[in-house]
């Protein structure tokens, strides 16, 4: 499964939207500093996922939902 999420910052409320394969992981990821994109924001929290049955419909919703 590949999976679309959204998080939210417990610092200032920011939305990031992104999709991943591994989402346990992925959310370990931000919430170690480790991407870029979040690592100003932190903590983040998982607020809202939804499991895609390929690759290319993750992607496909996570620019739907960042639009």
């Amino acid at each position: 499964m590949f999976y679309t999420y959204v998080l939210r910052s417990k610092k200032d409320g920011w939305l990031y939207i992104g999709w991943s394969i591994d989402l346990r992981h992925r959310l370990e990821q931000h919430n170690n500093g480790l991407v870029k994109a979040t690592k100003y924001r932190l903590p983040m929290e998982l607020i809202y996922y939804e499991a895609c049955m390929s690759e290319e419909n993750a992607i496909a919703r996570e620019k739907q939902l960042n639009s």
